[in-house]
């Protein structure tokens, strides 16, 4: 998709389709009162005639007006103009955007509200580019077309690199979670990886099997044991500050397929899994974007790799595990794995020096139960950190919710074998003791634990989005690496 920024009135523009916005009190954006002005007024009848409310993320399309050069004119609602926010502007023109996929368009301009910060402008772009891409990557025939040309107006050359850099990496993570698990596993997600690197000037180190060992990461290797596919653990450096700076550490879960192993997942349950690498595929879309945005802080992203699968050589249950830190780790449940993956890459971090830390990770069915399939669970030993981090989610217009981190819930992940289990007593209260179990390898460092398992993957399309890998808290991460560089300053 190009993108070119407008440069004539919106009564003018040849595309074919022009988007406008209208707020649920009847008040225009700058293009719906132009195109209402030229149109004889046929906005502001249909507001009049409530066949337009401006409820959000409404959508009404009008064909052929008088005067107006574009064949169509799509009006999507924006709600209340006192309770715009950049989520808000995200979904709006993502749901725009998704509508007009839905068959070829050479171009496609946005007019949503030319007056709009230069924050909901960038958000409103990169829900353009989310909106008309689909998880249809092996169908003959597509459901979403990608625009050749999408014209935006009110924006300067600024927002329009910015805005596109967050719609490109959301989109890369959403491909990587779309994949099939035959073209996304291990060593294929590393390459990738080293791919991204190179274009966008990350430094980048890949450990293998035998690195892997070297270096002691016995849980991360006792789950990809039973798979041929061999793990990798991934680093990729970001270094836009001082070199003796301190790096925030971004740390991903990437199980790229989750059988359950010997603690074998039903068939319903294990369709989706390959959804469960969606933490790794968040981290690396927001390293793709600090480092496109040039941002000037170090930024650390870690991706643990692995296939969690059955064979004769599976880890068991009753198994003691040593992770990299020397823990030691008693399994109950092979397929509570994304921890013990966690729990290496987590060390490694804490090796590397991170400052701050933030793992993602599609965890636990718990924080689903908990929290549902629109809001991430946010867990964490330093609530400052934390509430830094719900405030760049909520500015996002990415729902966050925090759960206790009571000590309490430690006493259920202790073993009588072992330093600690790996799963807690029961089903009860299982987001937060996988979050206790992560503590395990983070020592004193402020850390933050995201759980992804409900956002991170929809099974039906929402009105700004299709089905499938969602790209969920990559633009979170990157406004967090833009609010700590404000704070540096």
């Amino acid at each position: 998709m190009r993108i070119i920024p407008a440069k004539i009135p919106i009564t003018e523009i040849d595309t074919d389709a022009v988007v406008v916005g209208v707020y649920d009190d009847g008040s225009l954006s700058p293009g719906a009162a132009n195109i209402d002005g030229m149109a004889h007024g046929v906005l502001s009848k249909l507001i009049e005639s409530k066949e337009i409310t401006g409820k959000r993320y409404e959508l009404l399309p009008l064909f052929a007006l008088p005067d107006i050069q574009s064949p169509q004119v799509l009006v999507v609602g924006l709600g209340s103009r006192d309770e715009m926010s950049c989520g808000t502007a995200y979904r709006a023109a993502a749901a725009a955007s998704r509508k007009l996929a839905g068959k070829e368009r050479q171009r496609v301009a946005f007019f949503i509200d030319e007056g709009w910060t230069p924050q909901f402008s960038e958000a409103a772009l990169a829900g353009v580019l989310v909106g008309c891409r689909g998880q249809d990557l092996y169908r003959a025939e597509k459901k979403c077309h990608v625009f050749a040309e999408t014209v935006i107006a009110g924006s300067d050359a600024n927002i329009l690199s910015s805005g596109e850099i967050l719609g490109q990496s959301v989109n890369l993570a959403r491909q990587l979670v779309d994949e099939p698990p035959s073209e996304v596993y291990p060593e294929s997600f590393a390459a990738r990886a080293r791919q991204t690197a190179e274009e966008c000037g990350l430094e980048i180190d890949v450990w293998d099997a035998d690195r892997l060992g070297e270096e002691r990461c016995g849980a991360l290797l006792a789950v990809a044991r039973g798979s041929n596919r061999s793990p990798r653990l991934v680093q990729l450096r970001h270094q836009g500050g001082p070199a003796d700076q301190k790096p925030l550490a971004l740390v991903g879960k990437g199980v790229t397929f989750d059988s359950g192993g010997l603690s074998l997942k039903p068939s319903d349950g294990m369709l989706a899994m390959k959804c469960d690498m969606a933490g790794a595929a968040t981290v690396l879309g927001a390293m793709r974007a600090i480092a496109r945005l040039n941002l000037p802080l170090n930024v650390l992203g870690l991706v643990g790799l692995v296939e969690n699968m059955v064979s004769g050589d599976s880890y068991k249950l009753g198994d003691v595990l040593t992770a990299r830190n020397g823990r030691t780790i008693e399994v109950h449940n092979t397929d509570a794995e994304g921890r013990l993956v966690l729990a290496d890459v987590l060390c490694v971090a804490v090796d590397g020096g991170a400052a701050k830390i933030i793992d993602l990770a599609t965890l636990t069915g718990a924080c689903v139960v908990a929290l549902g399939n629109d809001v991430v669970g946010a867990m964490t030993n330093d609530q400052s950190w934390c509430d830094v981090v719900l405030h760049a989610s909520e500015s996002c217009g990415e729902p966050t919710w925090q759960l206790p981190m009571f000590s309490e819930y430690a006493e259920q992940i202790k073993s009588d074998v072992a330093d600690i289990k790996n799963v807690g007593e029961g089903r009860w209260g299982g987001a937060i003791t996988a979050a206790k179990f992560l503590e395990e390898f983070v020592g004193e460092i402020p850390w933050v634990h995201l759980d992804i398992a409900g956002p991170a993957f929809i099974e039906k399309a929402k009105p700004w989005i299709s089905g499938g890998g969602t790209g969920v808290m990559v633009r979170t991460l990157v406004e967090i690496a833009r609010v700590l560089n404000d704070q540096t300053r």
